[in-house]
């Protein structure tokens, strides 16, 4: 296979995701911090995330797919693995080689492990996102007879916000707990862990703000940034006033223009959404993205800045919270979106 640099990196802070994760665990209290590395660790690469994390002291990691689990099974000892997104029959086999623990969220399931062998596993309880989870009329003692639950879980709705619905969250999973013989509990993710002692339990489970993504604001004041995104110039061309750039002639340039066409589009995850309203830093400079962002292109105006040409190397701008003002897109999807086109390169 031919060695070829891709045109375009994110560049990842290694020292700054666990630097997060060690803030989030501390601000667990008596609760341990385990890590979401879901959707690939939220686009970064689950294995190296996870590699670094387990290094630091993580025990518990959380997937939603097997296939996610399996991915990472060789890293860290397989039990520390939970598949969030349940368990069907066709699933049952691979499971039970892999050694991951699944996560029931249906008296179905919970009758499909224990029919298949019962054992380890955890229990999602639904106290109130309605989404996945057995809820307070399905969680009894007869339905979840004959396993051995680990963990019971249950997930916070809004808990980015100060709202009455924690609160009820918190009550409704406070009113099973005795049902469920379970060795541990979970409740709090990123920003649930900023709500206090009550949500903690036994077990939090932060995954955006691992990541530099900052779940209620007083997290900036210890959340450090973890991705950067850069992408070169593959052409940089004087253009006339008036004349258009990119589809649909979106943009009119009022003035001669320097234009510079750097290798990123929304096939990278740099969406639409960031169409004349982007900005990229080269050198001391901030320049705009001008013109509609393409599926592999993205448009700048380089006017004024003589110093630079095809092959150079531009940064895009993606603070997570001021790119999510900007765009409208959420935290979550910015990071997700980030696609496989990127060289992933660890600092």
């Amino acid at each position: 296979m031919m060695d070829f640099e891709p045109p375009l990196r994110l560049t990842l802070g290694g020292s700054a995701l666990v630097s997060n994760w060690r803030a989030l665990d501390k601000r667990s209290g008596a609760a341990r911090a385990g890590a979401a590395v879901k959707a690939d660790a939220y686009g970064l690469g689950a294995r190296e995330v996870v590699a670094r994390l387990r290094d630091a002291g993580c025990r518990d990691f959380f997937v939603a797919h097997w296939g996610e689990a399996e991915a990472i099974a060789d890293l860290i000892p397989p039990e520390w693995i939970a598949v969030l997104n349940g368990i069907s029959s066709a699933d049952v086999p691979g499971a039970r080689a892999l050694g991951a623990i699944p996560v029931l969220n249906t008296v179905e399931q919970v009758e499909l492990w224990r029919t298949s062998g019962g054992g380890r596993c955890h229990i999602m309880f639904d106290s109130g996102i309605n989404r996945l989870g057995l809820g307070p009329e399905q969680l009894t003692a007869a339905a979840i007879h004959g396993v051995e639950v680990d963990l019971l879980l249950s997930h916070l709705a809004s808990a980015d916000a100060d709202v009455a619905q924690n609160g009820a969250q918190l009550s409704s999973l406070q009113s099973v707990i005795t049902t469920v013989n379970a060795k541990r509990r979970s409740f709090a993710n990123s920003a649930g862990i900023m709500l206090g002692d009550d949500y903690h339990f036994d077990l939090t489970r932060p995954g955006l703000s691992l990541y530099g993504g900052i779940a209620r604001s007083e997290m900036a004041a210890f959340i450090k940034p973890v991705v950067a995104l850069s992408a070169r110039l593959l052409q940089v061309r004087d253009v006339s006033a008036g004349s258009p750039i990119g589809y649909n002639a979106t943009h009119i340039c009022n003035a001669d223009t320097r234009v510079g066409t750097i290798s990123i589009g929304y096939a990278d995850g740099y969406l639409r959404a960031f169409s004349g309203k982007g900005t990229a830093r080269v050198g001391g400079h901030i320049v705009p993205v001008i013109g509609r962002v393409s599926m592999d292109l993205v448009t700048l105006d380089l006017t004024g800045i003589p110093d630079i040409g095809e092959g150079d190397w531009v940064e895009l701008d993606y603070d997570l919270i001021s790119a999510s003002a900007l765009t409208g897109l959420s935290q979550y999807e910015l990071l997700t979106n980030l696609g496989s086109r990127f060289a992933r390169v660890w600092r």
